[in-house]
Formats: C-alpha cells, sequence, structure tokens
C-alpha cells in the first residue's frame, strides 16, 4: 500500500508540489486577510475567527512544503538531464552513483532515460 502511495507521489511530483503550493497560498492569504484587512468583508474568513491565527501559519508552512518540493523536483530533473547528456564514458562514471539515487526519486520517465544511457555506454 505504501509503495503505491510512493509510486504515484512520485509520478506526478511536480503536479502535487503546483497543487500543495496554491493550497499553502490560499490559506496563507486566507490569514493575511483576516490579520491585514480586517474590514475586508469576506463572511468566510470572519466565520473563523480565532483558527486564523492557524490558518496563516498553516499556510506558511504548506506554501514552504510545496515550494520546497518544486524547487527539488527542478533541481534533480536539472542534474540528471545535465549527466545524461554527457556521452563520456568517465564522466558518466563519476557522477554515476549520484545519479542513481537522484534518479530514484523521479519520475519512471528518467528512470527509463538512465537505462538507456547506461545501455548505450555499456554500463551495468
Amino acid at each position: 500500500m505504501l509503495e503505491k502511495i510512493t509510486g504515484i507521489m512520485r509520478e506526478y511530483v511536480f503536479v502535487l508540489s503546483i497543487v500543495i503550493t496554491i493550497i499553502g497560498l490560499i490559506l496563507l492569504s486566507m490569514g493575511i486577510i483576516h490579520y491585514g484587512f480586517e474590514d475586508a468583508g469576506i463572511e468566510f474568513i470572519e466565520t473563523l475567527e480565532e483558527w486564523n491565527a492557524y490558518v496563516l501559519v498553516l499556510g506558511l508552512i504548506v506554501l514552504g512544503l510545496g515550494l520546497w518540493y518544486l524547487y527539488s523536483f527542478f533541481k534533480n530533473k536539472k542534474f540528471i538531464l545535465k549527466e545524461i547528456k554527457t556521452n563520456k564514458r568517465s564522466e558518466f562514471l563519476k557522477k554515476h552513483n549520484e545519479l542513481k539515487s537522484v534518479v530514484k526519486h523521479m519520475p519512471s520517465k528518467y528512470q527509463t532515460m538512465l537505462k538507456e544511457k547506461e545501455s548505450e555506454l555499456k554500463i551495468k
């Protein structure tokens, strides 16, 4: 069960990180509207009353997590694509272990790209 959830999260990490970031932005803006613009008159935000402090903090945390996942996805993607471009076997072997560990946390398309590059350079 846990492997299925991890697999789904791995395949859709980009979309999930964007959704998490948007949810964080919504929660953060709700807290900011309540405390910054008390006369805004948005009824839903006013009904939360004392919970708005928790919504503000939760929004900060969720926004941070979403941005962190988005950043790590793009950083890993850039690293993988840069290392797979090389045609030199020796350069590829230097980063091979690091590349394998990064690819484990990326969608399956990057794992396929790594396997193709390994077979092209005759690496086991």
